[in-house]
């Protein structure tokens, strides 16, 4: 096959083949039959406009945290921190809220200071991921593999401590807001148009970005290689710190989006993995703006459809996270199954 982008589609095609036959021989030596589990995952994702839009307010999160993720790649930097700024992102959004509540500002305006406090948190919690990496030496992952932890610590030390529950703590969280500070959402329904229309832009964005901005180019010159940027006068470590703050703010955009949108309080959970699931994204679109968000809103149906496996075949709703897995780390090895394949075509004479 000549065409190196009908190779890479085949190759990804079989991945998913792979992968879906990797999960039907899970479920056949757990004696489960694997056609009614994968039917009662589509039904339980797309099986009413209820689940549809359990669907697209899990696909919110992930969507902004997928967008973000990219310009990371970008530079070449793995954010792993993403967890991390998402809680940070929901801290910062709760004490907001708790600090304007009580104020005679309108719930509209105290909505909008709290959405902007959270991208401020996941930023500047990024920022630190950035900081560390770039003037300490210390690599990305193990850095914000630390600060995840660190925010874990904090959210649970403010549930527990200063933002518990009159006279009692609960893992439930800290008290849900007044419902004047909810997001407004579709009628019966949990999406917030809101929150929809701030996942969509900032797909575009981000697009729009790396794809069409002298900024994505030089962003990407940097994470191809790094030592050729700086010989050729980009500044590399300011770009790279960008970068995590960019990432940063997206990640606490979808924090504050689970505080207003969804939960209406500060939970031990609030990252929900999505931090974790944005990056498989990332890997599994190869870093393509352009298929983040079908793709994210495939992963987002198999995690909402993956709550019917439990109540009806009595299997773990964590059999969505294995298909996820799997799906990754076969389109990781077809990738570098083609990459191998195209340097000996170039290789021979």
């Amino acid at each position: 096959m000549r065409n190196p982008r009908w190779t890479d589609l085949v190759l990804r095609l079989t991945a998913v083949g792979l992968a879906l036959v990797f999960t039907t021989l899970i479920l056949l030596a757990t004696g489960a039959p694997p056609l009614q589990a994968f039917s009662n995952i589509i039904a339980g994702s797309v099986g009413s406009v209820v689940k549809i839009s359990d669907v697209l307010s899990a696909w919110v999160p992930l969507m902004l945290v997928s967008a973000g993720l990219l310009i990371t790649f970008s530079a070449g930097l793995w954010n792993i921190g993403i967890e991390g700024q998402i809680m940070l992102g929901a801290i910062f959004t709760t004490g907001a809220i708790r600090l304007f509540q009580d104020t005679p500002l309108p719930p509209g305006l105290v909505i909008a200071i709290s959405i902007l406090a959270g991208m401020l948190g996941g930023a500047l919690w990024a920022a630190l991921a950035g900081a560390l990496k770039t003037f300490g030496g210390v690599n990305e992952i193990f850095g914000g593999l630390g600060l995840n932890f660190v925010a874990t610590a904090i959210s649970l030390w403010l549930i527990f401590g200063p933002w518990k529950r009159p006279g009692v703590a609960s893992m439930s969280g800290t008290e849900p807001f007044d419902t004047s500070f909810w997001l407004s959402t579709f009628p019966s329904l949990r999406l917030s148009p809101w929150a929809l229309a701030l996942a969509i832009l900032s797909v575009v964005v981000v697009y729009f970005l790396l794809q069409g901005t002298y900024f994505g180019l030089r962003l990407k010159a940097v994470g191809k290689n790094p030592r050729a940027s700086y010989l050729l006068g980009i500044p590399t470590w300011q770009y790279m710190i960008l970068a995590f703050v960019l990432c940063g703010a997206l990640g606490g955009l979808a924090g504050a989006m689970q505080v207003t949108g969804v939960y209406h309080r500060l939970i031990p959970s609030i990252s929900s993995g999505y931090g974790y699931m944005g990056l498989m994204v990332g890997m599994l679109v190869n870093y393509h703006p352009l298929w983040a968000a079908p793709v994210a809103l495939f992963f987002a149906a198999l995690n909402i459809g993956s709550i019917q496996l439990p109540i009806v075949l009595r299997l773990d709703s964590s059999l969505a996270g294995v298909l996820q897995g799997v799906l990754v780390l076969f389109v990781l090895l077809a990738e570098g199954a083609r990459q191998k394949y195209f340097s000996r075509k170039a290789a021979s004479p």
